[in-house]
């Protein structure tokens, strides 16, 4: 069995628990001195630094939101000076403000070196060349894994997301043998090598793919179609990007990088901390970054954490895959998409707030339809110019979301009204 990091990623539980206690003390003094919102809210909370000597004292720290990040937004939530930081990435927002992310040079290696381990547990290797079609610039995908695959030594192609034709062609020129994408991309490979009759040409043996939800049928299809094993990847900007948990050869979960990350499962309702074994929502706190580390930073993603022993030899904490979320977030396509964005995009350009959203997925690539009542007076129109203003929807759609959704204007009262709350979103995607 392979590691890049094992005496981490083996390490005794103790040792774990004492390295994060000591790291987690050491982070609360960092932002306690350095971010006035964290001073702030500990000082609220009636919570000093000195009360955090040990992992135990972790449910005595506030919950950080996202709300708490846009508000911070750009630099309220820095935690160095800004002439230390080399790098933002950013994720969409929900009304333009964006999340930003800052990092050191030191929380660059940080997070490469947690990449490196998911690409070493998926089999990867200095002889291995490591194809990522993640997409690169602000989305941390693209870097995450290009950095991951540097620290392990594989020759890494920075294919980036799109051009298909260019990305067989380089797959079977260069010998591929790692795939890194959404699972939905891949399934969109797959169909197109086998399509053109090269899948024998192709040298693919493992696929990390995260970014989206995906089923254990999906990994089936992704395995039989690429002749490949399928691993998941688990991260968020937030918190660093892709790598804060992967998966091994079992598939049974997906380990977190706990020396890093520290995992708790709490009721969403309540905030209360639940055992090991019992779904609720994911709360993660950092205790290694010095630029942008953020304490008990709620999720919003469901799933079980377990210390059941893993096949692997690793002793890191497991998460399972995605059980769904507590807000109203998609993700689409490997991005993160709000309804309230639509929503913001329909009424600028005058239409009514009746609407629905309809997201699918065919031949294993997510689709985002909405469904707009037009205004009585546009009903009129011809479908020429009808057609225009889907045409102008969807434009200021892309802008604000980063994909294109199907835009069809409806005729007025045609969409089902409800006594109660209005069905915004149906979701038909098995995943």
């Amino acid at each position: 069995m392979s590691y890049y990091q094992g005496e981490t990623e083996c390490a005794e539980l103790e040792r774990m628990r004492e390295l994060q206690g000591g790291r987690l003390a050491d982070t609360v003094k960092h932002v306690y001195g350095r971010v006035p919102y964290y001073k702030g809210l500990m000082d609220e909370s009636g919570v000093a630094p000195g009360d955090i000597a040990s992992i135990d004292d972790l449910p005595k720290l506030p919950f950080t939101s996202k709300d708490a990040l846009r508000d911070q937004y750009p630099y309220g939530m820095l935690a160095v000076p800004l002439s230390e930081t080399v790098r933002i990435q950013s994720t969409s927002g929900t009304t333009g403000k964006r999340v930003v992310a800052f990092y050191t040079q030191g929380d660059i290696d940080l997070w490469d070196d947690c990449c490196a381990r998911a690409i070493v547990a998926a089999g990867g290797g200095r002889e291995d060349v490591v194809h990522v079609c993640y997409g690169y610039g602000l989305f941390t995908g693209g870097p995450g894994l290009n950095g991951g695959s540097h620290k392990v030594g594989s020759l890494t192609l920075p294919m980036s997301s799109g051009n298909t034709e260019r990305q067989i062609q380089f797959m079977t020129d260069l010998g591929s043998t790692i795939l890194c994408c959404t699972p939905s991309y891949a399934a969109y490979l797959a169909e197109s090598i086998n399509g053109q009759g090269v899948r024998d040409k192709i040298k693919l043996k493992a696929g990390i793919f995260g970014a989206e939800a995906w089923s254990e049928e999906m990994r089936r299809d992704l395995e039989k179609n690429l002749g490949i094993k399928a691993y998941d990847i688990y991260g968020l900007t937030e918190i660093t990007g892709p790598g804060v948990s992967f998966e091994c050869s079992e598939q049974t979960g997906m380990h977190v990088n706990e020396d890093h990350f520290v995992p708790e499962i709490i009721d969403p309702a309540t905030g209360e901390v639940l055992p090991y074994g019992e779904k609720g929502e994911l709360v993660l706190t950092c205790i290694s970054k010095a630029a942008f580390p953020l304490l008990r930073y709620r999720t919003r993603d469901i799933c079980v954490l377990s210390r059941k022993k893993c096949s692997c030899g690793r002793t890191l904490i497991k998460m399972s895959r995605l059980m769904g979320r507590t807000d109203d977030m998609l993700i689409i396509r490997g991005v993160n998409v709000f309804p309230s964005q639509i929503e913001a995009v329909l009424l600028k350009n005058g239409m009514p707030p009746n609407y629905q959203i309809i997201v699918d997925r065919v031949h294993h690539t997510d689709t985002l339809d909405v469904q707009v009542e037009m205004p009585p007076e546009m009903f009129s129109d011809t479908v020429k110019d009808i057609s225009a203003k889907e045409s102008e929807l969807v434009a200021d759609m892309k802008s604000m979301l980063g994909i294109s959704p199907k835009v069809t204007l409806a005729a007025p009262r045609s969409i089902a009204r409800s006594e109660g709350k209005a069905v915004r979103v149906i979701d038909r995607r098995k995943i």
